[in-house]
């Protein structure tokens, strides 16, 4: 911004909004620059706004747009990609005070919500009709749904259920000159016109800014039966995944390497085979005979594919004690060091030829790399861990992470399977999507945002 113009964007800002919305203290400012990929590039804010309601980030756009300051919108900050990250002397627009369940139909199956709303509490809501909303990332706890919605978020329960994506109706959202628009609604599925509903999910906010979503819910599933099975290499484990999700449909199928748990068990002595090279955790929610069945399949496969140890479980508390061995894997690798938090899919076929690629670039860097994740979608988490303090090993840990995202579109994969591009991956986006890919998405953004001042620097 030009000499001055932070007191008129202040003065501009001030005159539009409570006074309780317009933030510019030092400290407050610092803590809003960066997401928790603190890596990522940053830059220092020259405003914190907190709207209350959407008439008012339709005040701060269109402030924004006259004086052409960049806006970075932020939920809760949970991200992993640096796409909440500041850009010097931007508009952080914090979403945190919009955080109402506005409206629960249990016959229509549906919640209408704002997007500083937890995950957790839509989950509550939803809950109290007898209802369930699906989507599920390991942050779902502390993560917003306008964040799950920016970056289109999986988690655990997508192998059966979907991605964030597919459990949006609708929403509304304020453009980059403070118009309001609303895409989908409250019908289980439109044909009417183009799907603007995705368009807006998954756009890290760099088209718009969604201030309200309507999300499908679900029938509670029955208890789940939980499988546990170890494996002696990595390419049994990738073997055992490509059978059950060629025979069944797991509601959750998760893996973790022997790195992984090693540092699980570190953290939280659970008697977890620290010798095994892969630990596969299976669950299957359909209940009665349906459920066994399933389980038993998973089973057989993992038995075929060389499991050398494979346990099933009806026990809702054994069952959500292995989940929670699975749940601190990013927490119990991150007490080894400083972590760089990968996030990259491939097609299913080639999940242990990832694996082995993750562990020929950790020999050649010299780095060590805990990997788990979303086996039956191909989506995994390597976690490269160093010490931050060493200048060299940071070099390398940084090298290593490339390689990742290099390996994985080598295989066919994507750079990133839930966490967003942001900053982090910026660079790589060009390489998957080629230049046909990034001329369409520069067309759309310069419709929607021809000043380009919405999150600037970000995805492309």
């Amino acid at each position: 911004m030009k000499p001055g113009s932070v007191d008129t964007l202040l003065r501009e800002l001030t005159a539009e909004l409570p006074p309780e919305v317009v933030v510019t203290d030092a400290d407050v400012l610092e803590a809003h620059r960066w997401d928790q990929a603190e890596w990522a590039p940053a830059g220092t804010p020259g405003v914190l706004v907190r709207p209350a309601s959407t008439a008012q980030v339709q005040a701060v756009l269109r402030i924004a747009t006259a004086l052409r300051v960049p806006v970075v919108p932020r939920g809760a900050g949970s991200g992993l990609s640096g796409g909440a990250n500041a850009v010097d002397g931007c508009i952080v627009l914090s979403l945190a005070r919009m955080n109402r369940v506005l409206e629960v139909d249990r016959r229509g199956m549906f919640a209408v919500v704002q997007p500083g709303v937890l995950n957790a509490a839509v989950k509550a809501a939803a809950a109290e009709q007898g209802l369930w909303y699906a989507p599920d990332p390991a942050s779902w706890e502390f993560s917003s749904i306008g964040g799950n919605l920016a970056t289109n978020a999986g988690g655990l329960c997508c192998v059966k259920y979907g991605v964030t994506g597919d459990a949006v109706l609708g929403l509304e959202a304020v453009l980059a000159d403070g118009s309001v628009v609303r895409a989908g609604g409250r019908t289980m599925k439109s044909s009417a016109g183009y799907g603007l509903t995705r368009l807006f999910v998954g756009s890290e906010g760099t088209l718009g800014v969604i201030t309200e979503a309507t999300l499908k819910l679900r029938p509670r599933p029955p208890p789940a039966t939980t499988l546990l099975a170890a494996f002696p290499t990595l390419v049994a484990a990738g073997v055992a995944v490509t059978d059950i999700m060629a025979s069944t449909r797991p509601s959750l199928l998760e893996l973790m390497d022997r790195t992984t748990v090693r540092a699980v068990e570190s953290h939280a002595a659970m008697g977890l085979d620290v010798e095994a090279a892969a630990l596969l955790l299976a669950r299957s929610d359909a209940g009665g005979q349906q459920g066994a069945e399933e389980t038993a399949a998973m089973a057989a496969a993992c038995e075929a594919a060389g499991a050398t140890f494979v346990a099933q479980s009806t026990d809702p508390a054994e069952g959500d004690l292995l989940m929670q061995a699975r749940r601190l894997a990013y927490p119990a690798l991150e007490k080894q060091g400083a972590t760089l938090l990968d996030d990259v899919g491939v097609p299913l076929s080639r999940i242990a030829e990832l694996l082995s690629a993750i562990e020929r670039i950790a020999s050649e860097r010299g780095v060590l790399i805990g990997t788990f994740g979303h086996a039956g979608d191909g989506n995994m988490h390597p976690t490269v861990v160093f010490d931050r303090n060493d200048a060299g090993e940071l070099i390398r840990a940084r090298a290593a992470f490339d390689d990742i995202v290099s390996a994985a579109l080598s295989l066919g994969g994507t750079i990133t399977g839930e966490h967003g591009v942001g900053a982090l991956k910026r660079p790589f986006l060009g390489e998957q999507l080629g230049e046909g890919g990034l001329q369409m998405h520069r067309a759309i953004k310069a419709a929607l945002d021809p000043l380009g001042i919405l999150n600037p620097g970000k995805v492309f």
